[in-house]
């Protein structure tokens, strides 16, 4: 099933008549890259998910300077959802060497509260600058963690062989191409069969057709999704989008993640936060069909 527009915001120009023109800003200091390793990486989501399981942040070397993000809003260290135990049934990870970021997967269906959790890391040197949580729980879009469990332990997230295998920038052409049908309903899209999309907990391939496909259609419309950073795992031929859907500060909170073999979309995962609780999004059941 499809996002639902949040709304874009039109922006407005205002003319100003003041008759001295105010000197150009100049751009901040441009900051060094940071430096990691793939094996740094794995460290780091491995602290992330023994921290989560434990509630306890000390396990993470931050920086310093870090910085602590959730559904895109700044929080305290110490509020963020990282700092309270929680029994993961399932997590999976994919690393980006380049851009020292990682992005992790996090499952929990038991305890007094179910999630489905998409935790980025931004490393450098050995330390953590930046977490960046989505958390979606009940009324986010198309919720079952059950669901989520269910369908995503038994896909198959493991490197493709090397014939396989496909380049960084087709990862990032192929999930754009993909972001860029909500708002231009020609544009080409490398489809593979099979493919199942697991979206926040409704799956496309319930039955296990070999020959299913992710090309299920696109909501009438224009809906452009932007802010987009991307993880780009190309040993796992795996790349994760963190987006907005329709206005840059105020829209709907999205990872999508994405998995190519042979240059074609193989699996599709979203995590989509609900802004508006008055305004209850549709759920899935247990089994990956959409309720309401």
């Amino acid at each position: 099933m499809l996002m639902r527009t949040l709304g874009v915001f039109a922006l407005s120009l205002v003319a100003l008549g003041a008759q001295a023109q105010a000197p150009a800003a100049q751009p901040p200091p441009a900051q060094p890259a940071a430096v990691c390793t793939r094996a740094d990486l794995q460290a780091a989501v491995d602290s992330y998910v023994a921290a989560q399981k434990a509630g306890d942040v000390s396990k993470l070397a931050f920086a310093d300077n870090a910085v602590f993000k959730e559904n895109m809003a700044d929080v305290a260290k110490g509020e963020g959802l990282w700092s309270k135990p929680l029994p993961v049934a399932l997590s999976r990870s994919f690393l980006d060497s380049t851009r020292c970021k990682t992005f992790t997967e996090v499952i929990v269906t038991q305890g007094e509260h179910q999630y489905v959790i998409g935790t980025r890391l931004y490393v450098d040197r050995r330390k953590i600058t930046r977490i960046d949580s989505l958390i979606t729980d009940k009324g986010d879009w198309l919720f079952n963690a059950n669901a989520y469990l269910k369908y995503s332990s038994k896909e198959d997230w493991s490197a493709p062989k090397p014939a396989a295998h496909v380049s960084g920038q087709e990862l990032i052409n192929a999930a754009n191409s993909y972001l860029d049908m909500f708002s231009d309903k020609f544009v080409k899209t490398p489809w593979g069969r099979p493919c199942a999309r697991l979206e926040g907990g409704a799956y496309t391939n319930r039955d296990g057709d070999p020959d299913a496909t992710c090309e299920v259609g696109i909501p009438a419309g224009v809906l452009y999704i932007v802010n987009r950073d991307y993880v780009v795992d190309e040993d796992l031929g795996v790349i994760n989008v963190f987006c907005r859907f329709g206005n840059s500060s105020t829209g709907m909170p999205d990872s999508h993640t994405f998995r190519l073999v042979n240059g074609k979309l193989s699996n599709v995962h979203t995590l989509s936060v609900n802004l508006n609780p008055d305004r209850p999004s549709p759920q899935a059941d247990d089994n990956g069909a959409i309720v309401r």
